[in-house]
């Protein structure tokens, strides 16, 4: 630990040979630990405690003597109460003052008295300020110096907050207002509120506020690129790797922050070549940090609202309405979990209904009861997550059986894991609550019968849809939103109206020449991370054929 964040042990004495030969003993014993410091006079001892308080340093012991000039020791603690509760405090007094002392003990929270001359130390101060100290321990907290955010525990702002801090990998210590006295006095109209280690302060910060404080947002450098990858899951950050490292001038950019759903795994058991598994967020962590090395530039949280061809170009439209011309686009949007359908569901969005979000909820849940919705991977992924620091997890599944849709060692770990049970062939019907979730009604399918259960906190992982509405009438999509591509946009033979090449359309490509689509956005594609890396990386294959061709 760095030495200005070592706790404090502070004595203050009028009295030079006992200020000396209190700061020689505790020296002696505890330097190691705390850093010792003195003062002369009470004043001065206060000076210290306020000094300390604005540096966030925490004194973890007060030794004082009782019978100084202008302020009596018992009168010095009563000033340090609001500086310090949390300190223990030693009277150092003489015999005439123990009486004193001991009616202290209640009224400036005393801690114990010593009668001076307090020698030899190993038998009458050491046991006692080590017994003190290790209680002191016991409930102490290190002062946090990075990110604060404050806001209440079932805020929907809050929890997007966190979530988004979660999901760029900022670490952050969040102030419930309704528990924790730090956050007492901030105006509620403020929250959530993000204070930063300079002290900045962000009312009610919007995502772009966040990026652009945290210099995390990026930049297109160029009116034009070789590739645009819209989305960046793992196809996107994939073709951002092998396209940017091959030559091809790439901007990638995301609605929201790199990752997408697989940036919320809390745990991936079956990836190649991690076979003790790795989280969403260190997988997307270290494809980032690998795209930016290759020249790759990211724009996050951009939203891409419009794509129009300009002769051979392509023009990609933003959510401010700037224009990025692409040679080529790759679309790998990805898919949003569908909303939970219950009565009332969206009303506790964000406070105790939440989709795919499980790490910034993590610390919440710790010894409760946590319900999951859904019986695919992301599902059991986030119910072995939660397992481990939840008191009990619930597996809601419409299904008769987890093998339909889940992988077998996800399947057998939730088996063999004692706090999650699963309740087959049962809905979410209704949710129930005042300003946050509190009860939940479940359907038994197979019986049609209802019952009511208590619920704070419920993630969904129930099925998804494509995020291509904004591509409506400009690239074909099949039935359900997702974009078919090679063969499958040429049912019969027939190509699509504005194809203006002399060939069928290539593998991965849409039915706008020079604009492919990857991983789970693609019709017919696995819905994998592996099978969305593979085909981000042939995406830039076929890219390269069709530049070739141009």
């Amino acid at each position: 630990m760095a030495e200005h964040r070592r706790p404090v042990l502070l004595a203050v004495d009028d009295d030079p040979h006992v200020l000396r030969a209190i700061r020689r003993d505790l020296s002696s014993a505890y330097r190691q630990d705390y850093r010792i410091v003195s003062a002369s006079s009470a004043a001065e001892g206060l000076t210290v405690l306020d000094a300390l308080r604005d540096r966030r340093d925490e004194p973890a012991l007060l030794l004082v003597d009782q019978r100084m000039p202008q302020m009596t020791g018992i009168e010095f603690f009563a000033e340090s109460l609001r500086r310090c509760p949390s300190a223990r405090r030693v009277l150092l007094t003489g015999h005439a003052d123990t009486e004193v002392a001991i009616d202290a003990i209640n009224r400036v929270r005393l801690h114990y008295y010593l009668v001076k001359p307090w020698g030899p130390p190993d038998e009458r101060l050491y046991p006692v300020l080590d017994e003190l100290l290790a209680d002191w321990r016991a409930g102490y907290q290190p002062p946090y110096g990075g990110i604060r955010v404050v806001g209440h525990r079932f805020s929907p702002a809050a929890h997007r907050v966190r979530d988004l801090l979660t999901r760029l990998q900022q670490p952050f210590q969040f102030v419930d207002v309704d528990r924790d006295p730090a956050g007492a006095g901030e105006d509620p109209a403020d929250l959530p509120l993000v204070v930063l280690p300079d002290g900045t302060r962000l009312v009610r910060p919007s995502y772009e506020d966040l990026m652009e404080t945290l210099r995390l947002a990026g930049s297109a450098s160029r009116p034009h690129y070789d590739l645009v990858i819209v989305g960046a899951g793992p196809a996107g950050l994939a073709a951002a790797v092998y396209g940017s490292s091959e030559g091809l001038s790439t901007l990638l950019v995301d609605a929201y922050v790199p990752g997408g759903q697989a940036g919320t795994s809390s745990r991936i058991e079956n990836y190649l070549g991690f076979p003790a598994g790795l989280t969403g967020a260190e997988l997307t962590r270290r494809a980032v940090s690998q795209a930016r090395r290759f020249g790759t530039e990211i724009l996050s949280p951009v939203t891409v609202t419009g794509l129009r061809r300009a002769g051979r170009a392509r023009m990609v439209v933003l959510g401010d309405g700037r224009e990025i011309g692409a040679g080529t686009v790759l679309l790998s949007t990805g898919l949003s979990y569908q909303r939970l359908t219950a009565e009332g569901a969206e009303r506790f969005e964000g406070a105790g209904i939440y989709y795919g979000a499980t790490a910034s909820e993590t610390a919440s849940c710790h010894g409760q009861r946590v319900w999951i919705v859904g019986g695919a991977n992301s599902a059991g992924q986030a119910a072995v997550h939660f397992a481990q620091h939840a008191d009990r997890v619930t597996l809601v599944v419409r299904a008769g059986s987890l093998d339909k849709g889940m992988s077998r060692y996800l399947v057998d770990e939730i088996a063999l894991t004692p706090n999650i049970d699963v309740r087959l062939r049962t809905t979410i019907t209704a949710v129930e609550g005042s300003d946050r979730l509190a009860r939940i009604s479940l359907r038994d399918l197979d019986s049609d019968s209802t019952t009511t259960e208590d619920a704070e906190y419920v993630f969904t992982y129930i099925g998804a849809r494509p995020r291509t509405d904004w591509l409506d009438g400009v690239v074909r999509r099949d039935e359900l939103g997702f974009l078919p591509t090679g063969a499958d946009v040429c049912p019969a033979g027939h190509r699509p109206g504005g194809w203006d090449l002399p060939r069928e359309p290539l593998p991965l490509e849409t039915s706008v020449p020079g604009v492919f689509a990857a991983g789970d956005v693609r019709a017919g594609s696995m819905k994998r991370i592996a099978s969305g890396v593979g085909e981000g990386a042939m995406a830039v294959a076929m890219i390269h054929r069709y530049r070739a061709e141009s």
